[in-house]
């Protein structure tokens, strides 16, 4: 059993910079993928990152290749994802999971562990 704990979420201005964190707590893995989703209104829920909690190996959605960097730090045990020059079309609810029964994962549909979501939201 693993419990993630989503903070960093706000309201900023389009060009501006915001990050995120999971904390996890509970039962942790040595090896097993740590995701990023986002749902905004309307919309699906769409994958926009996803690292290996033990290498840290990244993949990321094309959306956001070159603006988001997500990356963890073991001794905190939590993962962030750092987003820059945000655009107003990244506004939507951001989520974190975790699936310890993959390396890297794109799928939502797989991972069983999921954070409460934190807002993002950016203006123009």
């Amino acid at each position: 059993q693993v419990q993630l704990a989503e903070s960093g979420g706000g309201a900023v201005q389009a060009g501006g910079s915001l990050r995120l964190s999971c904390a996890a707590s509970g039962r942790t893995f040595s090896t097993y993928a740590m995701g990023w989703f986002r749902q905004a209104p309307g919309k699906e829920r769409e994958f926009v990152a996803t690292i290996n909690w033990s290498d840290g190996r990244t993949y990321y959605a094309d959306s956001v290749k070159g603006r988001f960097t997500t990356y963890r730090d073991n001794a905190k045990n939590t993962v962030y994802l750092q987003m820059n020059s945000l655009k107003p079309e990244d506004t939507a609810v951001y989520y974190c999971a975790a699936d310890p029964h993959s390396y890297i994962n794109i799928d939502q549909s797989t991972y069983p562990y999921w954070g409460q979501g934190t807002q993002v939201t950016v203006s123009s």
